[in-house]
């Protein structure tokens, strides 16, 4: 069979590198209570569905036990080395030392399955070793087309367990890794394809032999063993099912010694007969029971009856037609994996040592792959919300570039701005620290010791609404100026190629971003402050006031296009947009918002998209993207409400806003190969039913608590944005505007870009 390169893997060795300071092999007590996470003792077992059925007296085809046996066929099955679980071509010396090592088995024909190997390199040194030996092989190859289409198994996280949760913060690490694999199942079961090639060696050997072996590629038959296989076999010929117990060996020489017996009590071996009815479930992935699951059904008892199902785990099957009908016989050696550790050891360490390798090494495998999977074509500079080709001389209504042009000029005679520029200094003392109170947190009347504020939803502290005269003491305003004028003159620049605009835009920039004196420090540890709480630290909920920071940024991309910027801004500009993502990922406020129920989490995630997509972390943007679809699962009523929005005070104001949250989100992962506009969950949640949900109450009363005055021209850019994408909604709405007709500039606070016009791909 020809070998073809898929893809070359040139990086495989160093990633190996990169990953091994995330293995932890300290005991992680499998099977105890995790930190406030789901408790183990309550999870179900496989047990709790009772005994398995005796199996019948009915003889498979008629056959009585007597019946003469026929030929066997045994297939090992390699796939890719997972470091740290294995060493690095460790399969390839596998497939070499059972070639050199193994004795012919009689009546028995062995065969190959080379199953999906990533690395080409090791792909076709193994089809060489077997080429060479003249050993048949079955060759199911990696192909880097079916792989980019695999998706993730977002559903099958429970909401409140997905990554960034607080449900997801509080379990073991361990836990946490399973989660994680768990998201990467489909992924997983394309690369690793661990039941997918046992079922492809079951169903070609079905036509070679009576029986079929499809064995793990590390297995090792002995002559001895051998012998008690096939006497085994020969006892129960009736049975359907042989199962061969397994014993792991750290020393592969003690194999070639006369007479060696280990002791075989490992997750076994499977033997079918051709006309067994039972395959593998390819839904099950490898690292986590696939062919326990057989074991299940079959009704094979051992410690993986007690071994619990997790919350994000697959659910346990039910027996089988056939359980019961199965024969224990022999024994087979699995070869030394070349970590000691995970073999052999006192109690159940090696056991947690396997399984926390293993979760590492598929992660980093999986990521791995995603990185070299992903467009190469895709571009750091590329635009992720403003679309280029509206950016042309014909691409907007002279009214809406007339207007620009008009806010372009006035941003002119405004800033530069900097944080050194407030009139009162940040808790820290550092003028340098962005700083904001908490803007409905009021002093508490009474001053109750320990109850220094009173909350008050949807009514603003003074000094906190933007472009106040008191809103100078604080940050706030500044840097929406900053947002906003940064967009409105890059985008002046763009299409009146009036080079003013640009040099002032690159001016802002440079005050607010990389002049020593005068620059921001990357973090908002003082945003939304609350005098004599948490020592006078911000709130999770201040990273919100960067909200913004994804349209500056595209912004930024036409300065950096048009030379405004220079090389060495773009350098200063990444390093401290690099710093502030580290912070936002790492800090207690940005842990504790990226686990946010309502907006602040779809506004940190677009925040950390945007910022990740700047500076090309690709890995990052698809793993923002991915939990971002949880995200939508668990803000979204099956009928497009958002549930805590509507909890709020401003419910009108709470629900567009964070519609139009998603909106941008969709249209920066759009940008990056991502679809979150037709994403769904399984009873229909999503962005468009949430769009539809909201649009059946434009023109209309707004049935729900709204405390402030409300513009309703803020339904028009999520009407637009739906046509766009869906066509008309079905709702009942009387004659609307088209994008030019609506006013190009809203209220900061409706998280509606400037000139939003430049957006949309059409004018609908």
């Amino acid at each position: 069979m020809a070998v073809r390169a898929s893809r070359a893997w040139p990086l495989v060795r160093p990633v190996y590198a990169l990953v091994s300071p995330l293995v932890d092999l300290r005991s992680l007590a499998y099977g105890l209570k995790t930190r406030g996470g789901p408790e183990v003792a309550s999870m179900p077992r496989a047990r709790d569905r009772g005994d398995p059925p005796v199996c019948g007296e009915a003889r498979r085809d008629g056959r009585a036990g007597g019946e003469r046996v026929g030929d066997f066929v045994l297939y090992r099955i390699v796939g890719n080395d997972l470091w740290p679980r294995h060493r690095v071509g460790q399969s390839r010396e596998n497939v070499a030392w059972i070639l050199e090592h193994e004795p012919e088995l009689a009546g028995c024909e062995k065969r190959w399955v080379v199953n999906r190997i990533v690395d080409s390199g090791e792909e076709e040194a193994i089809l060489r070793l077997l080429e060479d030996a003249g050993r048949p092989y079955v060759h199911i190859p990696f192909r880097w087309d079916e792989y980019r289409a695999v998706d993730w198994d977002v559903f099958g996280v429970p909401a409140e367990y997905a990554p960034g949760t607080r449900g997801f913060q509080q379990l073991s690490e361990l836990m946490q890794g399973r989660v994680l694999m768990r998201l990467y199942r489909h992924k997983n079961n394309y690369v690793m394809n661990n039941n997918g090639a046992r079922n492809a060696a079951l169903r070609d050997g079905r036509g070679r032999a009576e029986w079929v072996l499809p064995w793990d590629g590390n297995c090792f038959v002995t002559r001895e063993a051998w012998d008690e296989i096939v006497a085994g076999v020969r006892a129960r010929p009736e049975r359907p099912y042989h199962i061969v117990p397994m014993a792991r060996i750290t020393g592969n020489e003690d194999l070639l010694r006369a007479g060696f017996r280990p002791e075989a009590k490992e997750e076994p071996q499977v033997l079918f007969h051709r006309d067994a009815r039972e395959e593998f479930d390819e839904g099950f992935f490898y690292g986590r029971r696939p062919k326990v699951e057989l074991l299940w059904r079959l009704g094979v008892k051992g410690p993986w009856d007690d071994w619990p199902r997790e919350p994000w785990d697959l659910d346990f099957p039910e027996f089988a037609a056939e359980a019961g009908c199965y024969n224990e016989c022999g024994w087979v050696a699995r070869l030394f994996s070349g970590r000691k550790e995970q073999e052999v050891s006192k109690g159940a360490a090696a056991f947690h040592n396997r399984g926390r390798a293993r979760v590492d090494a598929i992660e980093a495998m999986l990521r791995r792959a995603d990185e070299l999977a992903f467009d190469p074509a895709l571009n750091p500079q590329d635009l992720c919300v403003v679309k280029q080709a509206k950016l042309a001389s014909d691409g907007a209504a002279p009214s809406v570039r007339d207007a620009l042009v008009k806010c372009a000029s006035e941003a002119l005679k405004r800033g530069p701005f900097s944080v050194v520029d407030k009139t009162t200094r940040p808790p820290s003392g550092d003028v340098h620290d962005y700083w904001h109170p908490a803007p409905y947190y009021w002093p508490h009347p009474l001053r109750i010791p320990g109850l220094p504020y009173v909350a008050r939803d949807g009514e603003r502290v003074p000094g906190t609404r933007l472009y106040e005269p008191e809103s100078d003491r604080y940050d706030r305003t500044r840097v929406q100026r900053l947002f906003d004028d940064g967009l409105v003159l890059a985008l002046a620049q763009e299409v009146t190629g009036d080079e003013r605009y640009g040099q002032h835009a690159a001016r802002l920039v440079r005050r607010w971003f990389l002049n020593e004196d005068t620059a921001m420090n990357p973090h908002l540890e003082y945003a939304q402050v609350m005098r004599g709480h948490n020592r006078n630290r911000g709130a999770s909920a201040g990273i919100i006031e960067f909200k913004d920071l994804y349209y500056f940024l595209d912004g930024m991309r036409l300065l950096l296009r048009n030379g405004a910027l220079t090389d060495t801004d773009r350098t200063g500009l990444e390093n401290w947009l690099g710093q502030y993502l580290e912070w936002l990922r790492s800090s207690p406020q940005g842990i504790g918002e990226r686990a946010s129920e309502n907006n602040h989490g779809t506004y940190y995630d677009l925040q950390v998209a945007s910022i990740a997509a700047f500076l090309g972390e690709w890995r990052l943007v698809r793993e923002t993207l991915r939990d971002s679809r949880s995200r939508i699962l668990a803000q979204f009523a099956p009928d497009g409400r958002l549930p805590n929005e509507l909890a709020r005070t401003t419910t009108a104001h709470y629900e567009c806003f964070t519609i139009q949250g998603w909106i941008h989100l969709a249209r920066l992962a759009e940008s990056v190969g991502e679809d979150l506009w037709s994403f769904e969950g399984p009873e229909g949640q999503g962005l468009r039913r949430g769009m539809e949900w909201l649009l059946q109450h434009m023109g209309k009363p707004w049935p729900y608590q709204q405390i402030d005055a409300f513009d309703e021209e803020r339904f028009c850019p999520i009407l637009l944005a739906y046509r766009e994408k869906y066509g008309e909604p079905p709702v009942d709405l009387d004659a609307t505007p088209t994008a030019n007709e609506v006013k190009p500039v809203f209220f900061p606070h409706d998280g509606i870009p400037p000139f939003w016009q430049y957006t949309l791909q059409w004018d609908a």
